[in-house]
């Protein structure tokens, strides 16, 4: 297993499978683009294979706020603590900011408050036409 917080030698082929559930996924062209549109990135990848298989994203202005949209980790590499480094190693790279969120479904908030995130409350837009992203 292999961290980076590089994009240099990601390409959409080590992209596949992630977005499970999703009507209308990114493709891997897009989540490359998503990637690399980041403020920051932290990757999982699996050294045998040379694929990601999980990643998460911030979005933030670099002074007092960050926001963390995306953490998936592929279904066959989930309960492997995976999910767990990558949410630490994107908070070690957040920790000079003031306020970092997250929306979480509530089953999964108790997850959350393992890294002394509190619970609150939020709104939300969703313009599923766009949720490929093209």
């Amino acid at each position: 297993m292999l961290y980076t917080n590089s994009l240099d030698s990601i390409s959409p082929d080590m992209l596949k499978g992630f977005f499970e559930g999703w009507p209308n996924p990114p493709k891997p062209k897009t989540h490359l683009k998503l990637l690399k549109n980041s403020s920051k990135v932290v990757i999982a990848l699996d050294d045998e294979t040379n694929q990601v298989i999980g990643f998460i994203t911030a979005i933030s202005d670099g002074v007092l706020s960050a926001y963390i949209p995306l953490l998936e980790v592929l279904p066959e590499y989930k309960n492997k603590g995976i999910g767990k480094e990558l949410v630490s190693r994107m908070l070690k790279e957040l920790d000079h900011i003031y306020m970092v969120d997250l929306c979480c479904d509530d089953d999964l908030v108790p997850y959350y408050e393992k890294f002394n995130m509190m619970r609150s409350n939020g709104m939300i837009l969703r313009n599923y036409k766009m949720q490929s992203g093209t």
